[in-house]
């Protein structure tokens, strides 16, 4: 990937020196900051619990995070993959791979420059573990900070809503009508897909309620069969442009407490330390005679 950005971080001056930027307000880059991207190669690199990396739409995220504990913005991006989002979860299911691409799209919306700031991020999703996990990797977001929820409304279960809080933009990203395979379950926005998928949604939905119901006995070659068509579909849908795929909308006049179930939040939340100092002022200097 070749570097966007070859700037190190740098503050203005007359910013720098106001507390109350300090402690507020988060960077805009190309104004009173500037980070390398492209730095990290990403782990494109196919393995047997993650060969969809290697395809060609198999999406990338450079993540600006904090220094440690109490620590200043980074000066760089570092890349992520799906195949990191995998590990992190423990293992390689299709549900990884949505919530990424989900994901993807509206970092899209709330990032144009491409640099995902995890330091002002909120999220919702589904109960899910996958979906759940994929968002709170990606984000930063944590039920104990009171940043991530889960949906109230259920038929959202397989869709994402983010929300950036210095620019209190909030998106809903979900995927198109035609690869959604889960059982009773709406698209919960417009857009359907122009393509054809090699395998038959509706085979995947009638399959999944023998193999994913908790009372159903599927033989050997049905648990299988469910395997070998979520590797299929996944591959599938990463040969192709994400928008083709997914679809996501800004959500106008959004308030967090009308979109999360509230009986599945923590009453008093602890507040993030890791971004308390982010926009620290710097020394004049590095090293200075003076302690």
């Amino acid at each position: 990937m070749k570097l966007k950005q070859i700037f190190l971080l740098t503050i203005i001056l007359s910013l720098i020196y106001s507390s109350s930027w300090c402690q507020d307000s988060i960077y805009e880059h190309g104004a009173n900051a500037f980070i390398e991207t492209g730095v990290t190669q990403p782990d494109r690199i196919p393995t047997w619990y993650a060969p969809m990396v290697a395809m060609p739409y198999a999406p990338v995220f450079e993540m600006l995070a904090t220094k440690g504990t109490q620590g200043r913005y980074y000066q760089r991006t570092y890349a992520l993959t799906i195949k990191d989002v995998i590990k992190w979860h423990g293992h390689d299911c299709e549900g990884i791979t949505h919530v990424s691409n989900c994901c993807r799209i509206a970092f899209d919306i709330l990032f144009p420059d491409g640099i995902i700031d995890r330091s002002g991020l909120k999220g919702i999703s589904g109960t899910g573990p996958c979906w759940s996990d994929g968002l709170a990797f990606l984000t930063g977001a944590r039920i104990q900070y009171g940043n991530l929820g889960f949906f109230k409304d259920k038929t959202y279960n397989h869709a994402v809503i983010l929300y950036r809080e210095d620019t209190g933009v909030a998106v809903l990203a979900t995927w198109k009508k035609g690869i959604n395979n889960i059982p009773n379950e709406p698209v919960t926005l417009p857009g359907k897909i122009t393509w054809t998928p090699k395998i038959d949604m509706q085979d995947v939905i009638d399959l999944k309620k023998v193999v994913k119901n908790a009372k159903g006995k599927p033989d050997p070659y049905q648990v299988d069969l469910m395997r070998y068509y979520q590797w299929q579909h996944v591959n599938d849908v990463l040969s192709h442009p994400l928008d083709e795929s997914y679809q996501a909308e800004i959500i106008e006049n959004f308030k967090w407490e009308d979109w999360i179930d509230t009986t599945k939040t923590i009453p008093n939340p602890h507040k993030r330390g890791d971004i308390r100092l982010k926009n620290y002022p710097y020394r004049e200097k590095p090293v200075l005679d003076k302690k």
